[in-house]
């Protein structure tokens, strides 16, 4: 009897932080809906925005950041990548504000480069969150599609580049922010079906 009342007890102490989580749900939501606001922003601008660009280019880099260290928190492996990806994007954001033409300048010329690396980042994000993201596979896709888009990318001139880099911050926060707002969902389902267990 014993013995059933201990696993009991300690499936609830398990299963308590991930109630805790699923009370959050809302949070992933702002965050996903501040996204898909600050993407359709970006399509406003234009090439001549360079500074404005630059510093836009520095608060996603911060957020982002901001966002994987959480995710580093919560997730029970990979974290330690989770970690360096938020530091790399925070040290690029902090760098972007303080100089942001030549923060413009810098990735027009090396988006090639930061397409890939995104795409990675995306394709290593869906298969770590693959066990408990049913929709793991729209963050690979967006990452597929972001590796192909770097090797397009590295035979194209600057004003193409800059006018690339202008769609893909747009297209980023956007698909960002789709995806945060299809977790947050999930996350309040998850939340209540542990729950009800």
């Amino acid at each position: 009897m014993d013995d059933g009342s201990g696993e009991m007890r300690a499936g609830a102490e398990t299963s308590a932080p991930a109630m805790d989580i699923g009370k959050y749900w809302w949070v992933l939501l702002i965050l996903g809906i501040l996204w898909v606001i600050v993407g359709f922003i970006v399509f406003q601008f234009d090439v001549r925005s360079i500074t404005a660009v630059g510093i836009l280019i520095g608060i996603l880099f911060l957020v982002a950041g901001l966002q994987y260290l959480v995710i580093g928190t919560q997730v029970e492996g990979w974290k330690w990548l989770w970690y360096v990806f938020g530091s790399i994007l925070i040290i690029g954001g902090l760098v972007a504000l303080f100089n942001p033409r030549e923060t413009f300048v810098a990735i027009a010329n090396i988006l090639g480069f930061l397409f890939l690396m995104v795409g990675l980042i995306w394709i290593i994000e869906a298969f770590s969150t693959r066990p408990y993201y049913d929709l793991w596979w729209l963050t690979l896709s967006a990452g597929a599609v972001m590796i192909a888009l770097a090797f397009w990318l590295g035979n194209q001139f600057f004003f193409t580049k800059a006018e690339t880099l202008l769609v893909f911050v747009g297209v980023w926060a956007l698909v960002r922010g789709i995806i945060d707002i299809i977790g947050s969902f999930q996350l309040k389902k998850a939340g209540r079906m542990i729950a009800e267990a």
